[in-house]
């Protein structure tokens, strides 16, 4: 009977804070956990930035906020990396936590016994992250939230249109975006997954075969690369959530629209 009514609260527990998560427009990802003595040590911070994305939520880092989240932190709610690992296994699992640091959220711990650290926390991550799987999230801002914003989108449309792109977008592309705002690209989406292996600077991108495909090299701007596709040499970048190779075929920009899997 005790264990039916902890079942039952649990549950109870899990379904309230999965609704409340429609109040919150974004999940703020830090580029370091407190767990972690370096920026996105073993890729943990892009691999979440990743998940979260994927299931639909708007996702940035906590040094890249967007105007309105600067104004109101509490739009969104902060990920904790809770780090129970020991000698052997890696064990892991997330908070969420709102503006006045009070819990939200809590996935189960999940464990990896993967040799590697990069391999382990992903595997950990990815199935910790399965306490997601049963929350449908729709953001639905509050009424005052709506009047606020009125005015803003009335007044200031050019300065709303930077918001939403920054969501996705450093400054740096930004600015670039605002340079070539003429500029129209034909866009193709490749069928097959690639996935990404590190390399010096970079990663190539394989497919199944495996065969790389492309070769993609780190800038200065966050989700913005040097790319080379055999003959083809270009950037591929990251808009709304998805992957793009651009590149120009005599005097014609293409953008192909890419599936990564890092």
């Amino acid at each position: 009977m005790k264990k039916f009514l902890f079942s039952a609260i649990f549950m109870c527990s899990f379904f309230l804070s999965a609704q409340n998560f429609n109040e919150y427009k974004y999940i703020i990802v830090p580029k370091k956990f407190n767990a972690f003595k370096e920026v996105d040590q073993y890729r943990t911070s892009a691999l979440i930035k990743f998940l979260f994305t994927k299931k639909g939520y708007t996702v940035v880092y906590d040094d890249d906020l967007p105007q309105d989240l600067k104004s109101n932190r509490c739009l969104g709610l902060l990920v904790d990396l809770k780090d129970e690992s020991s000698m052997f296994t890696t064990k892991a699992g997330l908070l969420l936590k709102d503006c006045n640091s009070d819990q939200v959220f809590e996935t189960k711990l999940a464990k990896s016994k993967q040799k590697e650290y990069q391999k382990s926390y992903s595997e950990a991550i990815r199935n910790a992250f399965k306490s997601f799987d049963t929350i449908s999230y729709t953001y639905q801002p509050k009424e005052e939230e709506k009047q606020n914003a009125a005015p803003v989108v009335v007044s200031f449309k050019n300065d709303v249109k930077k918001v939403e792109e920054k969501e996705v977008v450093s400054a740096s592309e930004e600015k670039q975006e605002q340079t070539s705002s003429t500029a129209k690209a034909e866009v193709v989406v490749a069928s097959s997954v690639l996935y990404a292996q590190e390399i010096p600077n970079g990663f190539q991108l394989v497919d199944s075969t495996p065969k790389i495909e492309y070769k993609i090299y780190k800038t200065t701007v966050q989700d913005y690369y040097i790319a080379t596709n055999n003959a083809l040499n270009g950037v591929v970048i990251n808009k709304a959530g998805k992957w793009f190779f651009e590149y120009y075929q005599g005097e014609k920009l293409m953008s192909k629209e890419l599936q990564i899997k890092f």
